[in-house]
């Protein structure tokens, strides 16, 4: 450790159970980000501001107005200029910790995407808004023997728990299917920035921990801050009947194309069903005959009212003003083709 090191670090250190050793820990750590949005870019901006060696921040997603109530490293030109998250947090970042390593992915992480996502990691941290994205994380990690940790919110609750493969019950074990019928979403109940702050800071500190060289706690904790409750239960041991954990049968990690999806929380679909790189700039001057066209270097997005198209440079798109599959499919193969 440099002396820069020891003295930015400084109070971190003196926390005994971290302390100089477990430092160094850190410093050598390299930690997955999936998801940049709430609970996300809270993990990237504290396990930055910790002295994590290395974040990889995976995120699909670009930066929205409504993002900034509670996505602690966004600002308002991020919003102007619609760009990807995980390069707004990456600059953001550089800002306040320029000496650690941030690989922003502006990626989908699908079954043809996991190993290359989340290679080499010695942690992943579930900043996502959707289970089967987590169930995808989940079979990962055990297949890998890698530790993750879940965690979800939405209006004033939110709930987490650390994944350690062989040790604890998995996400599986828990949820042996995705809940069923219509779920609350922060478009539908709303959310609140203490919730997700609170829920993403319990995150952390079980990542430190973990990184560190100690086990977090085994257990699965519920918050609410609006009614001041707190709630924890023990996890079981990993159900030898759990098809992932137990049978080890890595179901969505199975193929390699993935559906349209209807992503939640927004009146929005991404179509992603095959790799197909697409030349931005010549898709450009061809959609700006037919509606207003604006481009950064990451993205183009298409105003077509009322749907809005956000194009990446991997032939994925979001399609924003419908959360019809076929109406997106549509508008995808009419725009950018099959």
């Amino acid at each position: 450790m440099t002396p820069d090191q020891r003295d930015r670090y400084s109070r971190q250190i003196l926390f005994s159970p971290v302390g100089e050793a477990g430092q160094q820990r850190l410093l050598a750590s390299r930690v997955a980000i999936v998801g940049c949005g709430a609970l996300g870019s809270f993990h990237a901006a504290a396990l930055a501001r910790a002295g994590v060696g290395t974040l990889r921040l995976i995120d699909r997603d670009y930066v929205e107005p409504s993002n900034l109530q509670r996505q602690w490293l966004y600002d308002e030109a991020d919003a102007a200029e619609a760009l990807p998250k995980a390069a707004a947090a990456a600059r953001a970042i550089a800002r306040f910790n320029s000496s650690i390593t941030v690989e922003p992915l502006i990626a989908d992480l699908t079954p043809a995407t996991a190993d290359d996502l989340l290679a080499d990691v010695d942690l992943i941290l579930d900043g996502t808004d959707n289970f089967e994205t987590r169930y995808l994380i989940n079979d990962f990690a055990l297949r890998n023997q890698v530790p993750w940790i879940y965690g979800a919110a939405v209006g004033s609750y939110g709930l987490t728990m650390p994944i350690l493969p062989g040790q604890t019950c998995c996400l599986q074990c828990v949820y042996p299917a995705p809940p069923s019928g219509a779920q609350p979403t922060c478009e539908t109940d709303g959310v609140l920035a203490a919730i997700t702050t609170a829920i993403g800071a319990l995150q952390v500190g079980m990542a430190i921990k973990l990184l560190t060289g100690s086990a977090p706690a085994a257990k699965i904790t519920t918050l609410d801050v609006w009614n001041t409750s707190l709630r924890q239960i023990d996890q079981p041991p990993p159900d030898p009947d759990c098809p992932a954990c137990g049978r080890r049968e890595f179901i969505y990690l199975d193929g390699e194309r993935r559906a349209p999806i209807s992503l939640c929380g927004r009146n929005a679909v991404q179509i992603h069903e095959r790799n197909r790189p697409l030349n931005l700039p010549e898709l450009a001057a061809r959609l700006e005959r037919l509606g207003t066209v604006r481009q950064n270097d990451f993205a183009l997005r298409f105003f077509l009212s009322p749907y809005e198209l956000t194009i990446f440079a991997d032939g994925r798109a979001i399609i924003k003003g419908t959360q019809d599959i076929g109406v997106a499919r549509s508008l995808y193969a009419r725009y950018i083709g099959t």
